[in-house]
């Protein structure tokens, strides 16, 4: 495979050419050798690190975690006790995420519920995400116009 630019290289792994300049600066991808004219040469180890982090991403792992998992990867010398640790802490995380989901989700369901959809200018939905709000605002007051459409 002969070398690649940035816009080739995020093509082929999916990942924005902004995304990739920010691993690197991240440390996730080693900056790669460059053109005399200065630009970037991704080879297929770049291309194997850009998406094995675009999977990573997809399974919601934070970008620390993914450095410890190519830090991993990278080691023929890993145990995979490491790896399975760092996947469970992330299961972990998810589980509290999706705990967090389901309860916004039967919060929002009663207020929908509560909410008569109608004409009618009350509703529950509004009157929840207010109940902490120190100030109601202003309402809306029409917009005053001239016999031309033009404003007063």
């Amino acid at each position: 495979m002969h070398p690649l630019n940035i816009g080739q290289a995020a093509q082929a792994s999916g990942i924005t050419a902004k995304m990739i300049r920010h691993y690197e600066e991240m440390g996730l991808l080693v900056p790669p050798e460059r053109t005399a004219s200065g630009y970037r040469q991704y080879g297929e180890r770049e291309l194997s690190i850009l998406r094995f982090i675009r999977q990573a991403r997809a399974l919601g792992f934070s970008l620390t975690r993914i450095g410890e998992l190519i830090g991993l990867w990278s080691d023929s010398g890993r145990a995979s006790r490491e790896v399975k640790a760092v996947a469970a802490r992330h299961l972990a995380e998810l589980d509290d995420k999706l705990q967090e989901l389901q309860a916004m989700k039967r919060t929002l369901e009663t207020l929908y519920a509560a909410c008569p959809g109608d004409d009618a200018p009350r509703c529950a939905i509004l009157q929840d995400l207010a109940s902490l709000s120190p100030l109601t605002p202003e309402p809306k007051q029409a917009i005053r116009r001239t016999r031309r459409g033009e404003r007063a």
